[in-house]
């Protein structure tokens, strides 16, 4: 798990900066940064979804596209489970009473946001297999520097939610890594696109987000990244039924 924890380590340590850059920041600034994090963090979504759903043909060079029903219908299913079950809601009393211990602002939507954002992607799961099967941590060190930025910039703005965020990010990725024999013949291939591309759906929600012109509660959109899992594990019956 070296890589897992150097990327814990990358997400406390860009966070713990972030905040003591804050405290230097006046206000304009601070939202200049926040509307900036926003925009990068919508591109990194954008981004993300087109790489797993357009492909270009090597012969023609035609562009074509695939997964956008899988998308919406992944998206509104796992809305409509996130609203019935309140995970924003919980998540967010959880983080009430943390801030009240703390005495920290914003630590849901820190802790949130950040969460989401560092373990979202091929580079979680892939870097995460890697690792677990002993072939080294590269692609966790590339991501790891890539979260120690994004930590900084978000806790500048977010507050002590984010570094509080490596939790997840041990959580997660560690469960991986301890997974990765069973998880290598299945996350791969056409499974991993639509994973990544429900995920990198909900963080361009989060980068919405930070503009302020729409509130989407991003933490109930989490039960969309089921629906690819339960749309492949449904299509051997289909072949059974015909």
């Amino acid at each position: 798990m070296t890589g897992t924890i150097i990327n814990v380590f990358a997400v406390i340590v860009g966070g713990c900066i972030g905040l003591c850059i804050k405290k230097g920041l006046p206000e304009r600034i601070n939202q200049a940064v926040t509307y900036m994090l926003g925009l990068s963090t919508s591109i990194i979504g954008l981004n993300g979804i087109l790489s797993t759903m357009l492909t270009v043909d090597a012969a023609t060079g035609r562009i074509s596209s695939s997964g956008e029903l899988l998308l919406l219908g992944s998206l509104a299913a796992g809305t409509l489970l996130g609203e019935l079950l309140h995970i924003e809601e919980r998540l967010n009393g959880a983080g009430d009473v943390i801030e009240r211990k703390l005495r920290a602002g914003n630590f849901s939507k820190g802790f949130i946001s950040a969460s989401v954002l560092f373990c979202a992607g091929a580079m979680t799961i892939m870097g995460s297999i890697q690792d677990g099967l002993g072939q080294g941590y590269t692609i966790l060190l590339t991501k790891s520097s890539l979260d120690f930025i994004a930590a900084l910039i978000l806790a500048s703005s977010l507050g002590v939610g984010v570094p509080c965020s490596a939790l997840t990010v041990l959580l997660y990725q560690g469960a991986l890594t301890l997974l990765a024999g069973t998880l290598r013949g299945v996350l791969v291939g056409t499974l991993l696109d639509q994973l990544c591309m429900v995920g990198y759906g909900i963080v361009l929600c989060i980068g919405i987000n930070f503009f302020g012109v729409v509130k989407i509660k991003t933490a109930n959109l989490l039960p969309a990244l089921l629906f690819p899992i339960l749309y492949n594990l449904l299509i051997p019956l289909k072949t059974l039924w015909q």
